[in-house]
């Protein structure tokens, strides 16, 4: 299948240069590099040796820039891997009503970068769908979907927290494409939680896995994330970035609910002052530890702004 770049209605026009009607620019249409190279972390920022996003036109020399087609996630979340193929460990997960900007379709894959924190990679083509303005948003560990809104309903699928949905309030219920959806598992997509340690806490349990953000999956900056955006706090997807967050805590200040936690490897919220939530590696799991276990040179403390 050959491949091709796609253009759409720009997903944020305030952030992109304007251009023309055509779905992809060459360097030979007049490009160029307008000032020194700085490297670019290829991890947020969506570039190949063949085709580049039209953003970074003058950040990065490619033969070939795209520019962005808004896409979502449809009904089931999908991975996000660091190459066409589902091997190894993902990078991410988009759930159901998240956005992607594709910039490649090719061999049944979608190439580009996840819309919320910019995570680039490649999804199944088929995990995607029109993009609709979601009105509600799931906050309980998952949701189930039924045919009806009966409690005797039976159930077809559940959405995990952070699902986007489009719908129409109807009783109890949501009514949305997939089915109904009891509105005691969501609240509107303009309100937010008041506490991610509360949020976490709803995940407990769930399996440890890389690249996910679901109950059927999460890593340590996945669940970090999830919790935080559930509060209206837009947080990156990787640690590394996570250590950027806030204001650093000093040795010598004790540690209070929220603050966040990380090292190489971990990344966690703060019960109290003991006690941290995070998905474990090592317990296979979301759970609770004392974080005197995780002391060591390098741990990043953190205080966020919520």
């Amino acid at each position: 299948m050959k491949a091709s770049s796609v253009i759409l209605d720009d997903p944020t026009p305030a952030r992109r240069p304007s251009g023309t009607a055509d779905s992809s620019f060459s360097t030979a249409d007049g490009f160029k590099l307008t000032g020194p190279s700085i490297p670019l972390d290829p991890r947020i920022n969506a570039f190949r040796n063949d085709v580049a996003d039209i953003f970074l036109a003058g950040q990065v020399l490619a033969p070939h820039y795209a520019r962005a087609l808004p896409r979502s996630c449809g009904s089931r979340e999908t991975y996000v891997w660091p190459g066409p193929s589902a091997e190894g460990e993902a990078i991410s997960e988009l759930l159901p009503g998240e956005e992607f900007a594709v910039l490649e379709y090719a061999g049944g894959w979608a190439w580009g970068y996840c819309f919320a924190d910019h995570v680039v990679g490649y999804v199944e083509a088929i995990a995607l769908a029109d993009r609709s303005l979601a009105t509600h948003i799931v906050v309980e560990k998952c949701a189930p979907v039924t045919a009806e809104g009966s409690v005797t309903a039976s159930v077809l699928a559940h959405l995990p927290m952070g699902s986007r949905l489009h719908g129409a309030e109807r009783g109890a219920c949501l009514a949305t494409e997939y089915g109904c959806v009891p509105l005691s598992h969501l609240r509107p997509i303009s309100d937010h939680d008041d506490d991610p340690v509360i949020v976490a806490e709803r995940l407990i349990g769930v399996p440890f896995l890389a690249g996910g953000r679901s109950f059927h999956g999460v890593d340590a900056p996945g669940l970090v994330q999830l919790a935080l955006s559930l509060c209206g706090f837009e947080a990156p997807r990787l640690i590394d970035q996570q250590r950027e967050l806030g204001v650093a805590i000093p040795e010598i200040v004790k540690l209070r609910r929220g603050d966040l936690v990380l090292t190489d490897d971990v990344a966690g919220l703060m019960v109290d002052d003991l006690l941290m939530i995070h998905a474990s590696r090592a317990a296979g799991k979301v759970t609770v530890d004392p974080v005197a276990a995780f002391d060591r040179p390098g741990l990043g403390r953190r205080r966020l702004p919520i």
